[in-house]
């Protein structure tokens, strides 16, 4: 009778975790990506905004017309930013939408008064959004 192993039944003593090693790297790198992206998301969506809007009033002027009067705070009111406003229909769709140009000045707060034009009869109008990025076809020269 030998002493010696069969050596299928039983694994050599030399194995490597190489193969085992790519697996924890590649989870790790994806924890951290993930991870990442769902700070950068939490952070965009509930940070403080460096612009604030309030919509005072909106009021439909004709079939095609929506007037809405609204007010713009900015953290720092000697930037210049843009805001868009927007009509909606009846049943929610988007009907109309117009850029409206916030100058800067020395007022934190200033409020607004615009018209927009609508392709069907309005029902509501909002401030969509503002951004201190200004288009250049919108800043006075």
């Amino acid at each position: 009778m030998s002493n010696t192993l069969p050596q299928d039944r039983y694994p050599s003593a030399t194995r490597t975790g190489g193969s085992k090693k790519w697996i924890v790297w590649a989870l790790t790198a994806l924890v951290i990506v993930v991870g990442t992206g769902i700070a950068y998301v939490g952070y965009t969506k509930f940070s403080v905004k460096e612009i604030t809007t309030e919509t005072i009033s909106y009021d439909i002027a004709d079939d095609s017309t929506m007037k809405i009067r609204f007010t713009v705070t900015r953290d720092d009111p000697s930037q210049e930013a843009v805001c868009i406003v927007r009509a909606r229909s009846k049943g929610g769709s988007e009907t109309g939408r117009r850029e409206v140009y916030v100058p800067a000045t020395t007022y934190q707060t200033l409020e607004f008064n615009t018209e927009i034009k609508t392709s069907l009869p309005p029902g509501m109008a909002d401030v969509f959004g503002c951004s201190l990025d200004v288009p250049e076809y919108l800043t006075k020269n």
